[in-house]
């Protein structure tokens, strides 16, 4: 009943997480810590693209790629720790900030506009799946889930092998290319990873049902940013597919 296809809110985690007495968490507190944590990627994001409009280029590339190795270390201890979220989420949305910041640029160099666009495209899917959530046309059932964790753990597997694939020099290039393939792919990646906002929705509402603790407020809010992150990755790629044909 109580389950996300976002890894860090799988049920799993949240067990056995009720406290008698305490303050629970409430959707309220999510939405605003939710605000807090991107508040924080936008500002480390524009400060990223100021250095790079200041020519430092090799700077913001260091930079992005220690926020991209802070971000995936800082992901997996408040995965698996979710009391951390509280103080870790917040230092989490920094790096990926700097991440999405010098992602954003590269892209940029070669295609200018785009970084806006995804980012348009992102709030968009956010607010009309907020939309099908709220008016019930879209209902996190247990049929929903099961179908939205399979395509999950497909894609993870895909990125996987095309990871292990790359390390021996054969990377699966039709992922990335603007054939047919490479567009329809990208357009399944980013449908399930705006359906897995569903979910996410989902979460908070059962957490503050459930009373869990007051610290899930930041769990939750990290969890709906590691989806929205991932994402903004996927609709910033498949522009640049789109725009390469």
């Amino acid at each position: 009943m109580f389950r996300s296809s976002n890894p860090v809110l799988s049920k799993d985690r949240f067990d056995n997480a009720q406290m008698i007495g305490a303050e629970p968490m409430s959707v309220s507190g999510a939405i605003n810590k939710s605000f807090i944590l991107f508040a924080i990627l936008a500002v480390s994001a524009a400060a990223v693209v100021y250095e790079a409009f200041m020519g430092y280029a090799n700077k913001v590339m260091l930079v992005g790629t220690i926020g991209l190795i802070a971000g995936f270390i800082l992901a997996l201890i408040i995965s698996f720790k979710p009391k951390t979220a509280t103080y870790l989420s917040p230092i989490y949305a920094f790096a990926e900030g700097a991440f999405l910041g010098s992602v954003s640029m590269v892209f940029e160099a070669q295609y200018p506009g785009i970084a806006l666009q995804a980012v348009a495209g992102t709030f968009a899917a956010l607010f009309v799946m907020l939309f099908l959530f709220k008016t019930k046309i879209i209902q996190a059932t247990q049929r929903f889930r099961s179908i939205i964790m399979t395509a999950l753990i497909s894609i993870m597997a895909l990125y996987l092998i095309n990871l292990v694939a790359s390390l021996f020099g054969h990377p699966l290039t039709f992922m990335y290319s603007s054939s047919p393939i490479g567009i329809g792919i990208s357009i399944v990646i980013v449908a399930v990873a705006s359906l897995s906002l569903i979910l996410d929705f989902d979460f908070i509402i059962k957490g503050e049902e459930n009373l869990l603790p007051k610290y899930f407020e930041w769990y939750g809010a990290f969890g709906l940013m590691v989806t929205m992150v991932w994402l903004y990755l996927e609709i910033l790629r498949l522009l640049a597919q789109l725009k390469d044909r």
